[in-house]
């Protein structure tokens, strides 16, 4: 069974006419609902992060300015990502539910967790907010499944279309954390070239499969499952993390790369098979991007009908 935590609070980060809107919540929610999901999954309880959560992953002067800004009436931490006052006890409560999303998987309670949260995590680097995100959710989920519950080797699986810039920053010199990304290069931000592979102790933990705009479905969803494998061999993890995003889809005004949301399912289905293996079906995935609304409501309700499906 999958435990799905969402909450109206999330709805209360407004900033004005923004891609990244309430609305993708309201019609995930309705689509979700429509569907039976909420009746049949378990709904978890979301919370906030401490600030010495948050603290392991970024700088107090990251945590202050985004505090500060949204005390002030709100305002826009970089071009790209604005704040309105209550934005930044949204941005912890997102990080905090990644967090209660961990704690319900490793401690068995549920084989997997999807958290349906904003704002996105995966460009905010351990010391810049940038690219919609504030704090960096997917990384604080990792470090507390480190701390808490001694998670030797984690799994990031980042499907979003724009490469996890800042996931990747935190980890590239940690060999405890493999960051995999697939994502369409050239584009925002302008990293995550096959080159990129880590450093120091962390060299050879990050993957990335950069894919140009234009790329077949098939040949897409052939990459995916080829760059996974090498992930997932090479981490053996005890736990797998999803950044999932859905901008990746042909209808999406963002990223459009193509995909269908049976696709979504498709690299669900073989995320799970490899968590089945290796880590006893331990998966939490959190929201990242996704910006038409139904494409981006139909992607994910195709993405929890494979993570609800009971194992075999």
């Amino acid at each position: 069974m999958t435990t799905i935590f969402s909450h109206q609070h999330f709805l209360d980060h407004v900033t004005g006419t923004h891609p990244e809107s309430p609305q993708r919540l309201t019609s995930i929610h309705d689509t979700l609902n429509s569907a039976g999901w909420l009746k049949s999954c378990r709904q978890g309880e979301v919370a906030k992060v401490t600030l010495d959560e948050l603290a392991v992953v970024h700088t107090a002067k990251q945590i202050t300015d985004a505090r500060d800004l949204a005390a002030a009436g709100g305002g826009f931490l970089d071009p790209d990502t604005a704040l309105s006052p209550a934005s930044y006890d949204v941005a912890l409560t997102a990080a905090g539910t990644a967090i209660a999303a961990v704690d319900t998987v490793m401690s068995g309670a549920d084989a997997n967790a999807l958290c349906l949260i904003r704002p996105p995590g995966h460009h905010a680097t351990a010391d810049r907010s940038m690219g919609f995100c504030v704090f960096n959710n997917v990384a604080v989920a990792a470090r507390h499944a480190q701390k808490k519950h001694g998670a030797n080797r984690i799994l990031i699986v980042d499907w979003d279309v724009h490469h996890g810039n800042g996931t990747q920053d935190i980890f590239y010199e940690d060999p405890s954390v493999f960051f995999y990304s697939i994502h369409r290069f050239p584009f925002y931000p302008g990293t995550g070239d096959e080159g990129e592979q880590g450093s120091g102790k962390g060299r050879g933990t990050t993957l990335n499969v950069p894919v140009q705009f234009g790329v077949k479905r098939d040949q897409y969803l052939d990459l995916f499952q080829s760059g996974l494998e090498r992930a997932v061999t090479a981490a053996r993890p005890d736990l797998i993390l999803i950044s999932a995003g859905f901008d990746a889809h042909v209808d999406d005004p963002v990223g459009n790369l193509g995909l269908n949301s049976i696709d979504f399912a498709t690299m669900t289905k073989s995320v799970k098979d490899v968590a089945n293996t290796y880590c006893n079906g331990r998966i939490v995935s959190c929201l990242e991007g996704g910006y038409h609304l139904k494409a981006l409501a139909d992607s994910v309700a195709a993405h929890i009908g494979v993570l609800a499906e009971p194992r075999p």
